[in-house]
């Protein structure tokens, strides 16, 4: 949690930090045409990618399969599209890299490997009980 509290206060002044060095390095209108550009090509792409991890869904549903990488790669696409329309260029190496198809894969492959989606409700990604816990299953009456 203070790892999350860091970066929401790092961010924004890295982003400004960036900003001012770039517009000083190659001036204020082509910073501002740059972070306009990046702004469109991500909408473009996350509309792209989008399209293409719902087909990917709807294929392997129709198919009887479970979708699970596609599950994944829907919240990594839309993070990726919101630090895309973020102005700024870090955030924007960030959207681009989570719209970055294998790159996706191997961020949805890590995420499934390792459990990281286990609630405690259990579901589709409960993580399956150890193998050191002694459980007896069985039934039991009580006679009076």
């Amino acid at each position: 949690m203070q790892i999350l509290f860091l970066c929401v206060l790092a961010i924004p002044f890295l982003e400004i930090y960036v900003l001012l060095q770039m517009g000083g390095l190659i001036g204020v209108f082509p910073t501002v045409i740059l972070v306009v550009f990046t702004a469109v090509l991500g909408a473009w792409l996350l509309r792209q990618q989008g399209f293409a991890t719902w087909q990917r869904f709807q294929s392997n549903l129709a198919q009887g399969s479970i979708p699970a990488y596609e599950m994944i790669e829907g919240p990594i696409i839309l993070v990726g599209g919101a630090l895309l329309l973020t102005p700024g260029f870090f955030t924007d190496m960030l959207g681009f890299a989570c719209l970055i198809p294998s790159l996706r894969r191997k961020i949805a492959q890590y995420i499934l490997e390792n459990h990281l989606l286990a609630g405690a409700s259990g579901g589709a990604f409960h993580q399956p009980q150890r193998q050191d816990q002694d459980v007896i299953e069985g039934e039991y009456r009580k006679d009076e």
